[in-house]
């Protein structure tokens, strides 16, 4: 069984030549996603009060908002991308909705979440976060099936036509890249609404690669991702009432990275060194942008600091609005961009 052209409704879709084709299910699975998300994320705000789970702008003086606001909004985000891929999956797969990759994926990616959780409480060391994201990272490439796995396992370079096999280091490069990627998302969250909306451009583009390729499965779940974070868009977009904490950005970094794998980066081999580079261009920059500054003042690349690329928007006049919008606009471009050449390459 093969995650590609898997999905007998998508191809009768598609051989219908409807408008909509091969977007049915994904569809459903973004408005589920967002209304599951949208309506739990004022419980979770209540539930994180309650616990004390609350970001103070006292605290340093790199936050940019003005009142206390409470945290925890990932998990709204993780049990409505859940409750949406429960619901649905069943329908577009009756035979089986989940496969052994997207059980591991869920299952270590509320890991995630509640490590998340618990780091916005104590405050965990920047090595134990990244030795948590990076054995993730391993262990989730051992749990798969012939529907699919989530690694790197080669690649065709532009350069030539050849598969080039990465043998045992697709282990640690495939770890690596899931890092990187869940922790630029993680980064990048330092305005309202800007990680959310960022994931929401993401995962949306990933959603429609996977039609456009033959892999529903994929383009259902990120589907449901861009809508799990639309939903807590509404809550969370300036003037934010809610944050979705260390979890949440995490949790959407680590669902991204791995259907960018499974799905994306499959698509058209010769493309697949794009996808990360025009998916996920924002948060990644901001990163590289963020250490050069950092190496150059002669500070710790992990030290938390204002010289993120929003700072710097802020610094030049911008509010946070204007500022998130600009970031917004970068990720349509670049996101639409890659789409153009994935349908002209076919």
């Amino acid at each position: 069984m093969s995650d590609l052209m898997d999905w007998p409704t998508w191809i009768a879709s598609a051989a219908a030549g409807s408008p909509l084709d091969g977007f049915r299910f994904p569809l459903l699975a973004a408005a589920v996603a967002m209304a599951i998300s949208w309506g739990l994320t004022p419980v979770i705000r209540k539930f994180a009060i309650k616990q004390g789970a609350i970001d103070d702008p006292a605290r340093d003086d790199r936050r940019v908002h003005k009142e206390p606001t409470p945290r925890w909004g990932g998990m709204a985000i993780y049990l409505g991308l859940l409750g949406s891929l429960a619901i649905v999956l069943p329908f577009a797969y009756p035979q089986r909705p989940f496969p052994t990759y997207l059980l591991a994926v869920l299952i270590l990616g509320a890991l995630i979440t509640v490590n998340g959780a618990l780091d916005d409480l104590y405050q965990f060391s920047a090595k134990i976060q990244a030795l948590i994201l990076l054995a993730v990272g391993i262990a989730v490439q051992f749990f798969f099936d012939p529907v699919g796995r989530v690694q790197i396992q080669g690649m065709v370079f532009p350069a030539g036509s050849q598969w080039t096999s990465f043998g045992w280091i697709a282990i640690p490069l495939t770890a690596f890249y899931i890092f990187i990627v869940t922790k630029t998302m993680d980064t990048i969250d330092g305005l309202d609404g800007l990680t959310a909306g960022i994931a929401s451009i993401s995962a949306a583009t990933l959603s429609v690669i996977g039609t456009m390729s033959g892999q529903p499965r994929v383009a259902l779940v990120a589907a449901a991702v861009a809508g799990a974070s639309i939903g807590f868009l509404k809550h969370n977009y300036n003037p934010a009432r809610i944050f979705m904490g260390t979890g949440g950005a995490q949790f959407l970094g680590f669902m991204l990275a791995c259907m960018s794998i499974v799905g994306a980066m499959k698509t058209a081999a010769a493309l697949a060194i794009l996808v990360p580079i025009f998916v996920f261009g924002v948060p990644i920059f901001d990163a590289g942008f963020v250490i050069l500054r950092r190496l150059l003042s002669g500070q710790p690349i992990t030290q938390a600091d204002k010289r993120h690329v929003h700072h710097t928007l802020m610094s030049q006049g911008l509010n946070q609005r204007q500022a998130v919008w600009i970031l917004y606009a970068v990720a349509m471009v670049l996101c639409g961009t890659l789409l153009m050449v994935v349908k002209l390459r076919g």
